[in-house]
């Protein structure tokens, strides 16, 4: 006997229900069971559109990375355009810092072709050369991911009543109490931790990587 086909469901319905229980609950929140009250549906609708959570976890990581994308600017300098899709990733991770974890594993079929295509149209247009293409284009996803995935985890880790600006300032304090003489750097640039912005800092990141491209392949 075939499946049951459930009319009153889409794959897109359910990808965006997963994706409010993922915002709410985590990787571990989500389960078929409660997917299935949020839908008010039963698991087998689900299962008619969806095989298993792994398949649900990429389609919904796909479908936040996709949206972030979209942010890209249509015109603009290569070095605006990266810089437009860094920060569209980072700031969805920061909304939705599980993806961080789908997207560190190397799940290919969750966005990460995509984050490569979107950053490596921009590494071709700089005139990078094309033996240069891949190394160039994974240093830069690299940092991406890797910076919104350390800014959620940040943001993750602050204990409870404890606002960002609260626990900068007691790690800066720690900094700056650090003996002279071992510590002579990390003690003087407390107060830059204390102010900083997570956004302005990781962009000085993508601005670092952008000037050593163009010291690297300066334009003909």
């Amino acid at each position: 006997m075939a499946p049951r086909r459930s009319e009153s469901l889409s794959r897109e319905r359910i990808v965006a229900a997963a994706i409010e229980v993922l915002d709410a609950a985590g990787e571990g929140g989500l389960t078929f069971r409660v997917l299935s009250e949020r839908l008010a549906t039963g698991p087998g609708a689900i299962y008619w559109h969806v095989a298993n959570k792994g398949e649900l976890l990429g389609a919904a990581t796909d479908a936040v990375v996709l949206a972030a994308l979209e942010e890209e600017p249509a015109s603009g300098s290569p070095q605006d355009r990266v810089r437009a899709v860094a920060l569209g990733l980072f700031d969805a991770v920061d909304d939705h810092p599980w993806i961080a974890a789908q997207l560190s594993a190397g799940a290919w079929q969750a966005g990460t072709p995509r984050i490569v295509e979107a950053v490596g149209r921009q590494v071709r247009a700089l005139g990078v050369p094309q033996r240069d293409w891949f190394v160039t284009t994974t240093v830069l996803v690299q940092y991406v991911l890797g910076a919104a995935a350390q800014n959620a985890a940040n943001a993750q880790a602050a204990r409870p009543g404890t606002s960002r600006e609260e626990m900068l300032d007691a790690m800066a304090t720690r900094w700056e109490e650090l003996g002279p003489d071992e510590w002579s750097f990390t003690r003087t640039i407390g107060d830059q931790m204390r102010d900083h912005d997570d956004r302005e800092q990781f962009l000085a990141g993508i601005d670092i990587a952008l000037a050593g491209i163009a010291a690297l392949y300066p334009p003909p």
